[in-house]
């Protein structure tokens, strides 16, 4: 059987890297008494797999963890994971909903989602100057961006990768104080935060980033790899400019 969570990292362990983060679940899963599956050789591991790694330093409300368990879980045991994970995890990484997924015969989390969802607030430049920038980048047919990759320069258009972006005027407050609202495409390559801010000008950098949450898109369907519903996710306001 194998179980996928959907778990938050908000607040002071948004520093925690991803090792870090891995080692926390595996202390998690050990305290939770479940069956989860080891590998074999001489350091057997528990099985468990993630989704998109988070950049240390970024808060997400859209985590996602798949577990591999030997033994079935029943409904009501499914139903109590998310008490009993976050009753071991430390503040700030709280399990929101568990479920049983297939196992065999689907992508991986990090191949199948296809574009992050994400509140960025930065500095650099006035609100006008913000929209300025954010018109400037969608109307323009091609974005390169120069990155390094597996030590080499190379430049790429970022533009398609941009699926959409506003200013979220409700959340900025003073001059210094801009939070855009942005869709990012993951494959085959994804576009992190700073390279979009990087896109928009010299001068932006980010101050405060949360993904709120992970998309998959396939066959003209979009779905969340494990979604919430409607009235426990109000960070997921649709206000942005489509591509």
């Amino acid at each position: 059987m194998r179980v996928r969570a959907r778990f938050t990292k908000v607040g002071k362990v948004r520093f925690v890297s991803h090792r870090d983060l891995a080692r926390i679940w595996e202390r998690a899963l050990r305290r939770a008494e479940l069956p989860v599956a080891y590998s074999g050789g001489f350091s057997p591991r528990p099985r468990f797999h993630f989704g998109l790694a988070l950049s240390v330093g970024h808060e997400s409300w859209a985590e996602y963890l798949d577990v591999d368990l030997v033994d079935d879980l029943d409904e009501d045991a499914l139903c109590s994971l998310p008490e009993r994970f976050s009753a071991v995890l430390p503040t700030g990484i709280d399990c929101q909903v568990a479920a049983a997924v297939p196992s065999t015969g689907q992508l991986s989390l990090q191949e199948a989602v296809t574009s992050s969802s994400w509140s960025i607030a930065c500095e650099g430049g006035s609100l006008d100057a913000a929209a300025a920038a954010v018109e400037a980048l969608l109307g323009a047919d091609t974005v390169i961006l120069t990155r390094e990759r597996k030590g080499k320069r190379v430049s790429d258009d970022i533009r398609p990768y941009v699926r959409t972006l506003s200013l979220d005027r409700a959340a900025s407050g003073c001059e210094h104080d801009v939070v855009l609202r942005a869709e990012l495409g993951t494959q085959p390559r994804g576009l992190r935060p700073a390279e979009l801010l990087g896109a928009l000008g010299p001068d932006w950098r980010e101050r405060r980033v949360c993904r709120l949450a992970q998309w998959i898109d396939h066959e003209g369907r979009r779905w969340e790899p494990l979604a919430l519903p409607a009235e426990e996710a109000p960070w997921l306001r649709t206000e942005t400019c489509a591509t």
